[in-house]
């Protein structure tokens, strides 16, 4: 009884800490991805996981006042990084959270949430041949079965 004493951490832990940076300028997000990665390495906290997430392509109409004449068009692109972080401490949170904020540059969003299958979900691309075979598989009766 007294060697699992020992062995329960001093603090309470936060078990995988989502780390998602998104923004439009690709470069400075992969620097600050780095930064990221330096300052966790820097606090002794273990890095499980960093992934990149299919870039999101936006168009953005302007109009021209009272009417549906395009005045201007823009084509946006949004990179998103994510780095997971496991095991942190809880005094360490605040102090990780603080030295991210105030180093986090101008048009790039930081947002922590704790790891949830979901987010796991959404990381991987679909493969639309294998859906697209699926569908067709689907419309001649599916699958046959061997007796």
């Amino acid at each position: 009884m007294a060697t699992l004493l020992l062995l329960k951490p001093k603090y309470p832990l936060y078990e995988t800490l989502n780390l998602t940076i998104k923004g439009y300028d690709y470069p400075l997000l992969e620097s600050y991805q780095k930064f990221i990665h330096n300052v966790a390495d820097s606090m002794d906290l273990e890095i499980a996981d960093a992934y990149a997430q299919p870039p999101q392509k936006l168009n953005v109409q302007k109009f021209k006042p009272n009417s549906s004449v395009i005045d201007s068009e823009y084509k946006l692109t949004v990179y998103q990084r994510t780095v997971q972080v496991e095991k942190v401490q809880a005094p360490l949170y605040p102090l990780l959270l603080r030295t991210l904020q105030a180093a986090l540059p101008e048009g790039v969003t930081l947002k922590v949430t704790e790891h949830s299958w979901d987010q796991e979900e959404a990381r991987y691309v679909p493969d639309r041949d294998l859906k697209e075979l699926k569908q067709q598989l689907d419309e001649m009766g599916g699958a046959s079965r061997k007796k």
